[in-house]
């Protein structure tokens, strides 16, 4: 329960006692319940009293304890900003804090989501052929229209999939997102969460693009179909031999996307195996489905298909999509470093949320 501890009009706050946490926000928002708890932070529904519409309030404390978190932070306000497409989360505001420099938590409001489809997996529930057609199709047309804008999400996984009671599906948690051809930004090594992550990626391969999203996308297909992740690896090595386990020993010519010798004389030291046809893995499957799934989980990224080409795929012919939107027409770029300063960050983050809060007109 929230139990309310303060009003402040002057300042237009009130704060909860949430969860052993407290939540200062907006007089205009109230509480219902929690929805979620992680290390970022805490998450409650809550009402905008003054529209009715229910909103998710994320609580992130302490941002500038850890510089990374509030660099993900600050990525994610940015990039939500510009991003307007049906299937990826809505940033409705970003509430203004009382102290312009030494502000340290941010309270973040999204639009609210019944569940995601990590727990839609892992329940009872049955998950259909025309379910998993449409959370797929929904997945990459999200996705097409991030690419369009120069975006690669770069961890997408099922918990990073907000659904609702009418199977809507949208993509969220930008903190890991970057634009692409961002030059000679230094890539970090943890991009994606691993039982997701593309081979170039466990290979140390830093020259990489939009094929990282779309193995993403293979893996969280599999995960529908067979209920169970497909990659579960307990470690990067690992982690490419079950990958070789399931597709087979590759061809010298499917190597040569690999230039780190070392990666590349692990990958061909691995015992010879055929691979187990993903018929066999999902017997119940739409046929297409498999087809479209060989064609997402390929080895080389040169030979991967792309979202567009996946969305064109006959799996999804007898789709009708009335709210088609068209990719973006300009490419987003965020200019943000690793190595700026926390009072950069901070009054970078505090131009964001100006930006949910225009002054109000002045009257003649």
């Amino acid at each position: 329960m929230a139990n309310l501890v303060e009003i402040d009009k002057a300042r237009g706050k009130h704060s909860y006692a949430i969860s052993q946490t407290l939540f200062e926000i907006d007089i205009k928002y109230v509480p219902i319940k929690p929805i979620g708890k992680g290390a970022y932070g805490v998450v409650w529904s809550s009402i905008n009293s003054e529209t009715d519409e229910k909103v998710a309030i994320k609580k992130i404390g302490n941002v500038f304890e850890n510089c990374t978190d509030a660099m993900r932070v600050l990525r994610e306000m940015m990039l939500l900003r510009h991003i307007h497409h049906e299937n990826v989360i809505a940033l409705k505001d970003v509430m203004i804090p009382d102290k312009r420099t030494s502000f340290k938590d941010v309270y973040l409001v999204y639009q609210l989501m019944d569940t995601d489809l990590h727990h839609i997996i892992k329940s009872s529930q049955p998950i259909s052929n025309d379910h998993c057609q449409f959370f797929m199709f929904q997945l990459l047309q999200g996705l097409e229209y991030l690419h369009s804008a120069n975006i690669l999400h770069r961890d997408l996984k099922p918990e990073n999939l907000l659904v609702n009671a009418k199977c809507d599906l949208k993509i969220c948690d930008f903190g890991l997102s970057r634009t692409n051809g961002v030059g000679d930004e230094f890539m970090t090594e943890y991009v994606v969460t691993r039982w997701y992550r593309a081979p170039e990626l466990l290979l140390y391969n830093g020259n990489y693009g939009t094929s990282i999203d779309v193995w993403s996308v293979g893996c969280i297909f599999a995960e529908i179909l067979g209920r169970k992740p497909l990659f579960p690896g307990i470690n990067c090595l690992k982690q490419l031999e079950v990958i070789i386990v399931v597709l087979g020993s590759q061809d010298e010519s499917d190597l040569e996307f690999i230039h780190n010798p070392r990666s590349r004389r692990f990958i061909e030291s691995l015992p010879y195996t055929r691979g187990i046809p993903f018929s066999e893995l999902y017997p119940q499957a739409d046929p297409l489905a498999i087809d479209l799934l060989q064609k997402l989980l390929v080895f080389d990224p040169s030979k991967r298909i792309t979202v567009s080409e996946a969305l064109q795929h006959p799996y999804f012919t007898d789709i009708c999509n009335p709210f088609y939107e068209p990719p973006a027409q300009v490419p987003i770029k965020i200019d943000v470093v690793e190595s700026e300063s926390d009072e950069i960050i901070r009054e970078m983050m505090w131009n964001e949320m100006l930006h949910y809060h225009p002054p109000e007109p002045v009257s003649e």
